[in-house]
């Protein structure tokens, strides 16, 4: 390795020029400076072709590091996919497994071939947006899309808190509306009892009660699955909320709010003691007994716990010709209903597991179309006694 001839910069001590191996005069800069824990580093970058651009980028690391910017200085050459994998190695411990999953898939099939090559302190919104959100626009579903910024931000937050960042550029990147997503994905009133109708009469007694509960309770899917018959409280017409089941097991719930105790229709409840009658010759048929540990949910064959639901959805949308809608959608059905009836947000969020600012999110427009009804109603109430206000 040929060892390069420095010669001093007279605009600043710590500025070089050299000659490279084709006679081509370039500048570099050396700056030396002590780390938060006291080490002494060094920083430095050269091929820079012009004296003022190097002196610049060297007052820049100074100011940096007189900030106690270190780590930004330290870091400021590393990419995008090398901090992804940083951040998930340091993490992977800490999260539950379905979340580690979760994020490996977006990290290796979507984040890292798309922005891992970009120099992480580089990557601005533009850039972001133009190779990343506008390029999966069309490609995926907007709420996929959403999941795969969310962890992208989270992500960047932990690289503003390890001081390798000054802050996060991608909040405000804007993805379509949670509520775009609600407007396509929810029954009328008319519309569910048609579906719970026809799910009655064609489907399984498990598939009717299980749809039925969601559409009654809105708790999620998983929740629903992760139901054991302890959870069942019929005395005091409740189901309690403490475990979310899917295919890669059980687990807690989704967050603290999720943790919760709700009432539910004795229509429900009937249904639910019914189908317990039944769920107990099932097992019985198997060499089983029922206990409280028991999984509310399973199946004809076999008596184990259900794994999935849509194709017994799909067969009761196909049926009655409704509008398409996921199981998630039977959530938002709920939860439209009882906005449209006027219930509080506050208790709304509480029986689905929320807080009161996520749905305000979530359903904007519902609340919007409440409001409006509200204002002509508050009118209408007063036209009978004769109330005519109006410009003179």
């Amino acid at each position: 390795m040929v060892r390069l001839k420095l010669r001093k910069s007279s605009k600043d001590p710590e500025l070089y020029y050299y000659l490279n191996a084709k006679g081509e005069k370039l500048w570099m800069y050396r700056h030396k400076y002590n780390d938060k824990s006291g080490k002494r580093r060094e920083k430095k970058k050269s091929s820079f072709t012009n004296e003022k651009v190097a002196l610049q980028a060297l007052l820049e690391v100074k100011a940096a590091t007189l900030r106690g910017e270190t780590k930004q200085v330290e870091y400021d050459q590393i990419t995008v996919g090398e901090w992804l994998d940083i951040w998930y190695d340091m993490n992977k411990k800490k999260w539950k497994e379905s979340t580690c999953v979760q994020r490996e898939l977006v990290l290796r099939l979507h984040l890292k071939p798309m922005l891992g090559k970009y120099k992480l302190q580089n990557l601005d919104r533009l850039t972001y947006e133009r190779e990343f959100i506008n390029k999966l626009e069309g490609q995926y579903k907007d709420s996929s899309i959403r999941q795969w910024h969310n962890v992208f931000k989270i992500a960047i937050n932990a690289a503003v808190e390890s001081e390798i960042l000054i802050r996060n550029r991608f909040t405000k990147v804007a993805i379509v509306s949670d509520e775009l997503e609600v407007m396509n994905n929810y029954l009328s009133p008319v519309e569910l009892v048609t579906f719970l109708d026809d799910a009655k009469k064609q489907e399984s007694i498990t598939n009717y009660s299980f749809l039925l509960t969601i559409a009654y309770t809105g708790i999620r899917r998983g929740e629903a699955m992760g139901l054991q018959w302890k959870n069942i409280d019929f005395e005091n017409n409740t189901i309690k909320i403490e475990r979310t089941r899917d295919h890669l097991g059980v687990r807690s719930p989704k967050t603290k709010n999720s943790y919760r105790t709700i009432s539910i229709d004795e229509m429900v409840l009937k249904q639910l003691e019914s189908y317990k009658m039944w769920c107990k010759k099932t097992l019985f048929s198997y060499g089983e007994k029922i206990t409280d540990e028991t999984f509310v949910f399973i199946t004809d064959h076999g008596a184990s716990p259900i794994s999935s639901i849509i194709r017994s959805l799909n067969r009761i949308l196909d049926r009655t010709s409704l509008p398409k809608i996921t199981i998630h959608g039977l959530r938002h059905t709920h939860c439209t209903i009882l906005l449209n009836r006027g219930r509080n947000v506050k208790v709304i969020a509480e029986r689905l597991g929320n807080t009161p600012a996520m749905v305000y999110n979530v359903y904007g427009h519902v609340l919007k179309e409440s409001e409006q009804e509200s204002v002509t109603l508050f009118s209408q109430s007063l036209e009978p006694s004769g109330a005519n206000f109006g410009a003179n």
